[in-house]
């Protein structure tokens, strides 16, 4: 059974996956949208819908924890400025993963993830 179990290890180390959601969300962040493999956007969106969720409390309460999860000024001044006024009056589901191809080398099945 998988009781307590909270996410998906990805093959890495504690520490290495979360310098990997830490990327991938800048990368997000930055650019808009994103192709990866399926199980890395699983987690991303999580991880990506939980950090908006928390900078729509607004500036003052939520930029410690924000600054503490994305540590770049640029990223984090993008987020507040142009991410989080278009989510304000949603309630969730700000990512959207859509599957596309097969990579050729593994075989990995490949999404794009993208603000909604």
């Amino acid at each position: 059974m998988r009781h307590k179990k909270d996410h998906r290890k990805l093959s890495r180390t504690s520490g290495h996956r979360e310098a990997l959601m830490r990327n991938l969300t800048r990368a997000l962040v930055m650019n808009g949208r994103i192709e990866t493999t399926v199980p890395k956007a699983k987690e991303l969106k999580r991880y990506t819908e939980r950090l908006v969720s928390v900078a729509k409390k607004g500036p003052d309460s939520s930029y410690d924890s924000v600054m503490k999860k994305l540590s770049q000024k640029d990223v984090i001044k993008k987020l507040y400025e142009d991410i989080v006024p278009q989510y304000m009056e949603r309630n969730g589901g700000y990512v959207r993963i859509i599957r596309t191809t097969r990579r050729k080398g593994d075989n990995a099945e490949l999404a794009i993830v993208e603000f909604v």
